[in-house]
């Protein structure tokens, strides 16, 4: 099991000694996470990893999962997508359902945390619950906010004013609430099993499972299969690519439990592959991390074509192990990429298609941008500086003497 300790060889002692420190002005104090799914996505991927570090820190950390079936995560991925500025069509009754299972969550779970801290809009709505609990309450949104569908954002804002505070990715996705908003951008655990350094032994055996040769170049995208991530646009950029370059294309992802969607964009993927010997589409279980991590090593480059983003985290996970990166320039990823120094940032499927030619036909230049990549993850979005974060953030909304920072 990583300890706390173990991150004093990446970050420094200074950065470890300062999270103890905050960590302590927490003492006696409940930290209640609620989200809508246990695996899957990156903000259960994040609490994965974080709740144990918090208690590490002796953080009282808790962590509850609301449940939902069929219909209620059906509407809520197209509460996702509408955000996303996908055009979606609902019915009052779906909005009148949402709540419903919000509402039967809500008596449910105990809600005996200082400090309740919520993620997305899947249990939103939990909020109603506030004045009887007492707690603070704090809402964290992961995705892209930036052209939401107007009726949505409407429906959600009404719960999410009702919250003490907020919490964004990125200076795009802020909104105009009447509760006080937050930067705090996601992070990748340094020494998980999708990051940590792995032995050859294990690269070479996964590669070979998978049917990789290795002696050609390999161009990867590695993300729950999901529209918004553009699958389909990257088999036609390695098409395009694959006239002038040789090379293989990996297609690996899972899904989530609150994903419906994700069984039929694989089906799809699998149809415009078409039989293609050099594309390999790879459907992951949750348990997948090592093999993930493999998949990005042995990748040439490595692209996240998404159409929309909350942050992407596969892009840190690349860059952190060195590699080129190609990716969309919306959400959060810019702020992971300056173009043409820590990466490239890509608008079309035309323009992937470029760059990915470039990067293969110029490796030093593919080279230079995953160090400068590693380099710019290292000091923005390793765990160690969310979590600081968030401790911050808790002092800010539960301390009386620590005000200023919620102004």
């Amino acid at each position: 099991m990583v300890n706390i300790d173990d991150y004093r060889k990446i970050t420094g002692d200074e950065t470890v000694d300062g999270l103890l420190i905050i960590a302590g002005k927490l003492e006696g104090r409940m930290i209640q996470h609620i989200n809508s799914t246990a695996v899957g996505g990156g903000v259960a991927e994040i609490l994965t990893r974080m709740v144990p570090l918090l208690k590490q820190l002796n953080v009282n950390t808790r962590w509850d999962v609301i449940k939902g079936d069929e219909k209620f995560f059906a509407i809520t991925k197209a509460f996702h997508n509408a955000l996303h500025g996908v055009r979606e069509e609902f019915r009052k009754d779906d909005f009148e359902y949402f709540l419903e299972v919000n509402r039967t969550n809500a008596e449910e779970i105990s809600f005996d945390g200082d400090m309740v801290f919520v993620h997305d809009p899947q249990p939103v709505a939990l909020i109603e619950k506030k004045i009887s609990s007492g707690s603070r309450w704090a809402w964290r949104c992961h995705i892209d906010f930036t052209n939401p569908q107007e009726d949505v954002i409407r429906f959600l804002e009404n719960y999410i004013n009702m919250y003490d505070s907020s919490v964004f990715s990125a200076p795009a996705f802020a909104r105009k609430l009447s509760i006080p908003q937050i930067l705090i951008s996601p992070s990748i655990d340094p020494l998980s099993d999708k990051n940590k350094e792995l032995s050859d032994e294990i690269i070479s055996n996964i590669a070979e499972k998978f049917g990789l040769d290795r002696s050609r170049p390999i161009v990867s995208q590695i993300s729950r299969f999901d529209y918004l991530k553009d699958p389909l646009g990257v088999i036609e950029v390695y098409r395009k690519v694959k006239k002038y370059n040789d090379c293989q294309l990996v297609l690996a992802g899972g899904g989530a439990t609150d994903d419906p969607e994700g069984m039929k964009v694989l089906n799809e993927v699998y149809a415009s592959a078409n039989g293609d010997p050099d594309i390999h589409v790879i459907f992951l279980p949750p348990s997948s991390d090592i093999e993930i991590n493999v998949l990005q090593r042995i990748s040439n480059v490595v692209l996240q074509k998404s159409l929309k983003e909350g942050f992407g985290l596969t892009v840190a996970e690349a860059l952190w192990k060195e590699k080129p990166v190609i990716a969309g320039a919306v959400g959060g990823i810019p702020l992971q990429i300056k173009h043409q120094y820590s990466g490239i940032l890509s608008y079309t499927i035309d323009g992937t298609a470029f760059y990915l030619k470039q990067l293969l036909n110029e490796p030093v230049f593919a080279k230079e941008l995953g160090i400068n990549g590693k380099n710019h993850i290292k000091n923005n979005f390793l765990i160690t500086r969310h979590i600081r974060d968030y401790l911050l953030l808790f002092l800010s909304l539960l301390d009386k003497d620590m005000k200023f920072l919620n102004e």
